[in-house]
């Protein structure tokens, strides 16, 4: 800490706060130690939602809480899986699409 007096009093100022160098003028303060507690508090802190709470705490918490599928997923069942299909029309929009892509690039 450096310590500055001027007309209006004495002031303290800290040092940096991630800084490794020590002044000598702190050499009677401890080095902090840091209990279990706080150490484990500080990493439950760090967690996500998931695995600090059972349950959501918010409503809005509630949408994509449980990730687990309800049920298995079978592509073979039409009813669940839906694959992108080409039709006559989405061929002939892709051909133009890419036309008019290759046209605008070669310009």
């Amino acid at each position: 800490a450096v310590v500055s007096t001027q007309s209006t009093g004495m002031h303290v100022l800290a040092s940096k706060p991630n800084s490794n160098v020590e002044d000598d003028t702190q050499e009677d303060v401890a080095a902090p130690v840091f209990d279990d507690q706080y150490i484990n508090i500080f990493k439950k802190a760090r967690e996500v939602p998931t695995e600090k709470y059972e349950y959501p705490q918010t409503e809005s918490q509630a949408y994509g809480w449980f990730t687990t599928p309800l049920i298995d997923s079978d592509r073979s069942d039409i009813r669940l899986h839906h694959p992108r299909t080409m039709s006559e029309v989405t061929k002939y929009m892709d051909a133009a699409w890419r036309l008019k892509e290759q046209s605008e690039n070669m310009q």
